[in-house]
């Protein structure tokens, strides 16, 4: 059971762990500016937007989960190639945007949806989850590895067609992962269009939670459309191998972060999870003023911590707060306020910031990178507060 789900999330995280880190570099390369950048980048966020809540409300109510996710995996492969491939011919460079958008949208809910099944049949979600997880790290390292020393193809549309191929193969491995029927039978709108998942925001821990996911969201935007033009800048020639260094982190994160979620509170995880982002883009400010790339590298190995200690917390904490018949409409609910609302707005005021201190020399990478690490302490300090960490149906919990 755990190996079969861990090759899924092995393909899944293949997927994106070959063009990701690359595709900042390959659309310069075909020398699209900063602007068409920001609308190819806007894809995920409007993609997280539309549909992980709705395909969770789907996957809740009406059909089967692992079915779900074979298609999803399948037709998002295709409109992917199919983007990539408008690079390499003479048609109108605006149709990569058009085709990223709609395998943004109907992959976007691939994250969501298998760490819900997966916390279906798991019999210990908090101690076997992040090794589960943990195949969608070792799928992108893998992924970035080969990219650069392998394929060498860290500026080249090849990236996505290897991008494509994985995630076909993880559509079509989805297929085989043990039957997840609909537990929830509500039939209505409301149910369809995930709308029942917004009554969470009711509770204040879960309300300041998701907030703060969206602005934390919105800084990290700059982590992965940035870096690596700020890698390539200091003469790194193997971008996508460094931008790796933040899984191989992640890989370590995820082997203790049961021990951690059972000595710690869920409060005190996610504040150092925010403090340790702040620092990271303390770090990267450093390298942009000192010309090094050492603190980008230490900045880039930090990533894994930082998005563990956050994110797969928060998957774990709604899996144990939520009713049953609303978990993968929840889990959709993070995509949304981190991959949709936070990255979204994230995309537009990063581009905007970075034309001003980059593009126009205005403080340059120093001040790019300062600013939003100040803006990462701000809203530490602000989460300490708010947060209370007190259980939906009890007293104060560990949770």
């Amino acid at each position: 059971m755990i190996g079969r789900l861990w090759s899924a999330f092995f393909l899944i995280g293949m997927s994106p762990g070959f063009y990701y880190p690359a595709l900042t570099n390959i659309l310069t390369a075909q020398g699209l500016d900063s602007s068409f950048v920001q609308w190819t980048w806007l894809a995920g966020p409007l993609a997280a937007m539309i549909s992980p809540v709705f395909v969770g409300s789907l996957a809740d109510n009406r059909f089967a989960g692992q079915k779900v996710l074979g298609w999803l995996g399948i037709l998002s492969a295709v409109l992917l190639a199919a983007s990539f491939r408008v690079l390499e011919t003479d048609w109108p460079k605006e149709w990569f945007i058009v085709l990223e958008y709609a395998s943004a949208i109907v992959g976007a809910p691939l994250w969501s949806m298998m760490a819900s099944l997966c916390l279906v049949h798991l019999r210990s979600g908090e101690n076997e989850f992040p090794i589960v997880r943990m195949g969608g790290t070792a799928g992108w390292i893998v992924a970035g590895l080969l990219l650069s020393f392998v394929i060498r193809a860290d500026t080249s549309p090849m990236a996505g067609y290897f991008g494509a191929l994985a995630r076909l193969a993880g559509g079509l491995f989805c297929f085989s992962l043990p039957a997840t029927p609909p537990l929830g039978r509500s039939r209505s709108l409301r149910t369809l269009f995930g709308i029942d998942a917004f009554r969470l925001l009711k509770e204040r821990d879960h309300a300041v939670f998701f907030v703060t996911t969206a602005l934390l969201s919105m800084p990290l935007t700059a982590f992965y459309m940035w870096t690596p033009k700020h890698l390539a800048e200091t003469g790194d020639g193997h971008v996508a191998a460094t931008m790796a260094l933040g899984q191989i982190s992640e890989v370590v994160a995820m082997l203790v972060v049961a021990v951690l979620l059972r000595r710690f509170r869920v409060k005190t995880l996610l504040v150092v999870s925010l403090a340790l982002t702040a620092l990271r883009y303390g770090l990267f400010a450093w390298s942009g003023w000192s010309g090094a790339k050492t603190g980008l590298i230490a900045g880039v190995t930090l990533h894994g911590l930082c998005y563990t200690l956050y994110f797969i917390t928060a998957q774990l904490f709604l899996d144990r707060r939520v009713p049953v018949e609303v978990r993968s409409q929840a889990q959709g609910l993070i995509a949304l306020f981190s991959s949709g609302i936070g990255s979204l707005a994230g995309t537009f005021a990063v581009r905007a910031w970075y034309d001003h201190t980059v593009t126009a020399g205005h403080g340059g990478w120093a001040m790019f990178w300062a600013a939003l690490g100040g803006f990462l302490l701000l809203l530490t300090i602000g989460f300490s507060v708010a947060y209370v960490g007190t259980g939906p149906r009890s007293g104060r919990s560990s949770w």
